[in-house]
Parts: C-alpha cells; sequence; structure tokens
C-alpha cells in the first residue's frame, strides 16, 4: 500500500521542527521565530517493533526492513490561514496530502519562547488551529453543495443525494465543528470519505511539556488538552520534544541509560510513533525468511489476498492459500519450523481476516 503520512501542525513556536528533528534526525531548522518552516521538511521513519528484533535474531536474514511512517513538518498556522494569511493556501494544501495530523500544542511556561498570542493557552491554540481547518472545510463544501445543487435541479438522482449530505456536512461545520465528531450513517460515511476534508483526518494530539514536568509529564495544560481530546476521541502524548530531541542524538545504550535517569521507561518518540500508526487504523503481519525479515503494513480488517496483494499485485490475484503462524509460537519455540512440526501453522484461505503479529508464507500461482 502507499507510504503511510502524519502532518505535524501547530501554531508557530510550540516545538513542532523540534519534534520532527528528534523523530527523523532530519535536522529539519527550528528556530525561535514564526514561520521558520516555509517549505514542509519531510522524514520517514520505522515503526518501532521488538517482533521485527525478535525474528531477525531466530533467522538471521540478509535484510531487515520495519514498517514506516512518513512525517511532514507543515508550517505554523495563523488566524486567518483559510483566507490566506501567513502563506494559510500554502499549508492548508499540505494538510491536505496527509492520512493524519500530528497536532502539537505548548503545555510549557517559559518567557524566553515567544507565544504567538503573547500567552500560553493551549485550548485557545487548539481552537485556533481547529477553526481554520473548518473553515477551509467550510469553503470546500459551500463549493461542492453549490455545484451538487446545479445538478439536482434536473432530476440527477445522485446529485439530489449529494445534496442532502452536503447540507448536513455544511450546518456541521458551520457550528464550527470538526467533521471528525459528525454521528453519521455508513454510506454518509462512504460520501465524507470522498471529499477527503481536512477535518475527518485522524488527529493525535502531542503535549509540548517542559523539564521540569518530568517524568510525570503532566500538568494542568496537559490535563485541559486531555479533557478536550475526549470530545474528538483522540489520543493524547505527552512529549518533552527538547528531552527527544537530545535522546535522538544519543545510540541505543545511551538513549536506554538517560531515559532511565529520566525515569522513563520509554521515549515519547517511541510512544508518538506506534501511537500514530494506529491511529491510522493499521497493523502489521511479518514475513521471515532467509533473505529478509520484514513488518508489512496493512489496514485492520483486510483479507490474505488483500495482505499479499501489498508484496505484489500479482500475489493478490493469484493467491492460493495462506501458512500462518502466531509470532508467539515462533518466539515461544525458537522458529517457525518448530512451529509447523508442533502443528501450530495454519492453512488460510481467500476469506481469513489477517491478524496484527501474524506470521505469514503465501503460496501463489504465477500463471
Amino acid at each position: 500500500m502507499a507510504g503511510l503520512s502524519c502532518g505535524i501542525v501547530g501554531l508557530p513556536n510550540v516545538g513542532k521542527s523540534t519534534l520532527f528533528n528528534a523523530i527523523t534526525k532530519a535536522g529539519a531548522e527550528a528556530a525561535n521565530y514564526p514561520f521558520c518552516t516555509i517549505d514542509p521538511n519531510v522524514g520517514v521513519v520505522t515503526v518501532p517493533d521488538y517482533r521485527v528484533d525478535r525474528l531477525t535474531e531466530i533467522v538471521k536474514p540478509k535484510a531487515v526492513q520495519f514498517a514506516t511512517v512518513e512525517y511532514v513538518d507543515i508550517a505554523g498556522l495563523v488566524k486567518g490561514a483559510s483566507q490566506g494569511a501567513g502563506k494559510g493556501n500554502q499549508f492548508l494544501a499540505n494538510i491536505q496530502h496527509v492520512d493524519a495530523i500530528v497536532h502539537v500544542v505548548r503545555c510549557f511556561d517559559n518567557d524566553n519562547v515567544i507565544h504567538v498570542d503573547g500567552k500560553v493557552n493551549p485550548l485557545s491554540d487548539i481552537e485556533t488551529i481547529n477553526l481554520e481547518l473548518i473553515l477551509a472545510d467550510l469553503d470546500r463544501c459551500e463549493k461542492a453543495l453549490l455545484r451538487a445543487s446545479k445538478k439536482a435541479r434536473s432530476g440527477d438522482k445522485e446529485a439530489i443525494a449529494a445534496v442532502a449530505i452536503l447540507e448536513k456536512f455544511t450546518a456541521h461545520l458551520g457550528s464550527e465543528k470538526s467533521l471528525r465528531t459528525i454521528d453519521i450513517n455508513d454510506d454518509e460515511k462512504q460520501s465524507l470519505k470522498a471529499y477527503q476534508f481536512l477535518t475527518d483526518k485522524p488527529v493525535l494530539y502531542v503535549a509540548n511539556v517542559g523539564e521540569d514536568d518530568l517524568p510525570e509529564m503532566e500538568n494542568d495544560y496537559v490535563k485541559n488538552v486531555r479533557e478536550f481530546a475526549k470530545t474528538e476521541n483522540a489520543p493524547v502524548i505527552p512529549i518533552c520534544a527538547n528531552i527527544e530531541d537530545e535522546i535522538a542524538q544519543l545510540d541505543k545504550d545511551e538513549a536506554k541509560e538517560f531515559l532511565e535517569s529520566l525515569g522513563l521507561e520509554e521515549s515519547g518518540l517511541d510512544r508518538l510513533i506506534k501511537v500514530s500508526f494506529t491511529t491510522l487504523g493499521l497493523i502489521t503481519y511479518l514475513t521471515a525468511g532467509e533473505i529478509e525479515v520484514r513488518a508489512w503494513t496493512i489496514h485492520k480488517g483486510w483479507t490474505a489476498p488483500q495482505a499479499a496483494g501489498v508484496i505484489h499485485t500479482d500475489f493478490e490475484k493469484g493467491f492460493i492459500r495462506a501458512e500462518i503462524t502466531s509470532y508467539e509460537d515462533v518466539d515461544r519455540l525458537g522458529s517457525q519450523l518448530a512451529a509447523k512440526e508442533a502443528g501450530l501453522m495454519r492453512v488460510e484461505g481467500k476469506d481469513y481476516v489477517i491478524k496484527d503479529g501474524d506470521v505469514v508464507f503465501f503460496r501463489v500461482s504465477t500463471k
């Protein structure tokens, strides 16, 4: 399937580029003034997966490939972006192309770091960003409604149906609510997806805290963000971007030691990467052979032939069966062969729904 991307958004000077640097180690410019980031920086990072590590240890392949997520550091949005302020049209277009939104919110006090509104107020920051995305969607929705209404006047049944749903979307957006919070049926959800509205994209909130908030990473600002996020059923990941940037410069052993000294079991970035992956409704299945151990990305609910098609489109067409072993059995017994000999490898057909962590070998026809 196509590469997965998350757009990092937020007001200027909330820590977006610092966070991006830590995630990708790409060295994107991070400076203490608005509009530092004009063109979006892009970095691809691996999804941490202990199962890939363990299978690599067992199989000793020539190559290893983890699942990946693409992060796009999108310049800070400001009030009026939906009308083009602060290069808003360009920034909104960049958001259009990502699969999910990582909304970075400043949750720390520091007089030496300028805030674009002159004060730290996470809920106000969220409202500013969300309103610009809502207004951009409302403009797009109204234009689509106008086009559909013209066709509907001629009796076009599809257009008549489109008018009804677009009127519903318009009313919801007009009440300054994101489309991800709208209550609609399954058919309407399909229509919503087709329009690719900005506020329908999955979102997760990154609460960027100060070093004084470690290791708990909870303060009143973070609590306020959590309360708001509940209204959108969105996850919240507290992170200290400055500390994460320091950790990113260390090797694995040094990073582990540094985390322990801070009282942390896992880096915030590892948590962010994992949650970003699951927020997109994705899972991974595994293949393990002498040539390569690899984690393959698919949508939750995909069948075995669909999963095979990720390796090669011909695999979906020529699918015969899937030989499935659970990762847990391979880990416990020490190899796929041992699991097979113990009768723990299953043969599944076209209707089988792949589970996260399945170790799979596909039998396909090459004709």
